[in-house]
């Protein structure tokens, strides 16, 4: 009887030993607050072995070498690598620039809910469990960021949001402007003189057409769905596989593409214009070199900045109007959040910050069901990367109730199919009835303002856009 007692004292002891130890060492891996902020995130990430899953060349620790816990690193270090590249973010970190607010929200939502590091890596590795202090350091952190990233105004608590208030764009020439608005909608910029890019990218629809592929000349049909136009300033990039860097290049590909406005070269379409002598005196009253593919493209780019949609309901409420947003409205923007929807969604568009791969928990395409297009392999097209294949430019979610079809393919015409489909491909999860109304709630929350008028499909943009600039013509800059 004594040696039980005996026993079971010396097990207590060892017991309370190992949970003191144990905090410890866990006391002893929360950076210093002698650190800079972006140093105390950079340990708190090598300590939790971030490196070690997501990155292209990961140190493998010595066990990676043993048969049954080499073959599961090596499958953690696949998955976590296609699902997430943190390498820019250390290297900014690093480096002391401005990480991709992506990148950001990432981090901050798996550090809030320590679902990294796994548990099997830190029973491995003493010290790098996340804890309350180091999530509160990240998302101390995160809040900082935005508010010197977006420098939008946002106060309180709303300052750390992830989704930002849309600020219009500022020093527009508005005599390119109105010359954009025009080419635009010009019919010339097609080979058939019947498609213009007001014929996809409608502003009384949207930004958008409303079908799953755009008709262009000749009944010839795209293969891809088209994205609006609204907002997109706000886009990284433009095209679903980014092979546009700007709105000027993306304004540069539809009319010679063969399946859209289908002309050989830019050189067609300068002669066509150079036929009309207003026309050409507009050009040159701008740019001395006249009618150029530069000044086509930097006009439309130009109309195109001005086209944001500000003033939404749930940007007065991130301003600080409580009344703006109803209780399931806010109950859908915190499932959003929870269900990881704001780690990709983020900023004034809610999206075109990253490429992210469609179907990261479950395989979107074998699911569907129907044969693979040369538009699925979305990035791919571009890197020829492995990595990139099925990865897109991340849409963004402003004024979504106005741009179905939905995805790449346009295959979901709903909000409500959209909103359950992508938890469940991206996040694996299945979301019930009331929490899918709760999030369409909040994303109809996002349609804004254009021109001062609420975007609907109802407007006639046209009318409004010449009613406000007929006079500007004689002014530069705004």
């Amino acid at each position: 009887m004594k040696n039980r007692k005996f026993n079971l004292t010396l097990m207590a002891v060892l017991g309370v030993a190992v949970l003191l130890f144990t905090a410890y060492r866990m006391m002893l891996t929360t950076p210093s607050e002698e650190l800079a902020p972006e140093a105390r995130v950079a340990a708190i990430l090598e300590q939790g072995g971030c490196i070690s899953c997501h990155t292209s060349n990961p140190e493998l620790p010595f066990y990676a070498k043993l048969p049954v816990a080499g073959d599961l690193i090596a499958k953690d270090i696949k998955e976590g690598y296609r699902a997430y590249d943190i390498t820019p973010l250390v290297d900014a970190l690093e480096n002391g620039t401005m990480p991709n607010p992506v990148d950001v929200a990432k981090v901050e939502k798996v550090t809030a809910d320590k679902s990294m590091p796994e548990a099997k890596y830190f029973l491995m590795h003493w010290g790098s469990q996340m804890t309350d202090a180091k999530a509160d350091i990240i998302a101390a952190w995160a809040r900082d960021y935005r508010t010197a990233y977006y420098n939008d105004g946002l106060a309180g608590e709303r300052a750390g949001e992830p989704v930002r208030p849309i600020i219009p764009v500022e020093n527009i020439d508005l005599r390119k402007v109105a010359l954009g608005f025009d080419l635009f909608h010009d019919v010339r910029l097609s080979v058939d003189n019947t498609i213009s890019c007001a014929s996809c990218h409608g502003l009384n629809t949207g930004g958008v057409d409303n079908h799953q592929y755009s008709d262009g000349v000749e009944g010839r049909m795209g293969g891809v769905n088209a994205p609006t136009v609204y907002n997109a300033v706000f886009n990284f990039v433009q095209f679903w596989d980014g092979r546009a860097k700007t709105l000027a290049d993306q304004a540069a590909g539809p009319p010679v593409n063969p399946a859209e406005m289908a002309y050989n070269s830019f050189d067609e379409i300068i002669a066509k214009l150079s036929e009309d002598p207003i026309l050409v005196a507009r050009f040159e009253e701008i740019y001395p070199e006249g009618i150029t593919q530069a000044s086509i493209t930097n006009a439309i780019e130009e109309f195109e900045r001005t086209l944001t949609t500000p003033n939404s309901q749930f940007d007065k409420w991130l301003y600080g109007d409580n009344d703006a947003l109803t209780a399931q409205e806010l109950r859908g923007y915190e499932l959003f959040k929870e269900h990881s929807c704001a780690t990709c969604h983020v900023g004034p568009n809610l999206g075109g910050e990253t490429y992210e791969l469609m179907g990261l928990r479950r395989h979107y395409f074998e699911a569907r069901g129907t044969d693979l297009t040369e538009e699925d392999n979305g990035r791919y097209k571009e890197t020829k990367d492995e990595r990139d294949r099925h990865r897109f430019k991340v849409p963004g979610l402003r004024n979504i109730e106005l741009t179905w079809p939905y995805y790449h393919d346009g295959t979901r015409l709903t909000m409500e199919e959209a909103v359950s489909d992508m938890a469940l491909y991206q996040c694996d999860a299945e979301l019930n009835d009331s929490e899918i109304m709760d999030i369409v709630a909040f994303l109809r929350t996002l349609t804004g303002e254009y021109k001062g008028v609420k975007l609907t499909t109802e407007n006639e943009y046209g009318e409004i856009f010449h009613h406000d600039h007929d006079h500007d013509h004689d002014h530069d800059h705004e």
